[in-house]
């Protein structure tokens, strides 16, 4: 995993990034995509008319603990399938 790159969905507007939250919960889990195409189909599919409002950015498997504590996610939600869409969700320890 740390050797890897992943795609991420960034808010323009305000800098978030896109999130899983699970009953109601404040954080969430940080979504990721292993493609840069998974992530706008992601967009394209669930979320056609605000897309345009989000970038995706790719960063290396390393920095994921640190985006994740910096912005106080649970975990990751990893998509495998971005049209169901299926997401493997792992916790932080």
């Amino acid at each position: 995993m740390f050797s890897e790159i992943y795609y991420l969905v960034r808010s323009k507007t305000d800098g978030r990034y896109l999130a899983a939250k699970i009953n109601s919960d404040r954080t969430g889990y940080l979504l990721l995509f292993r493609e840069h195409f998974d992530a706008l189909t992601y967009l394209n599919t669930h979320a056609t008319e605000v897309a345009n409002r989000f970038a995706v950015e790719s960063v290396p498997g390393s920095q994921i603990g640190n985006l994740l504590k910096r912005w106080d996610f649970n975990g990751v939600g990893v998509v495998s399938d971005p049209l169901l869409p299926k997401i493997e969700f792992l916790q932080k320890d």
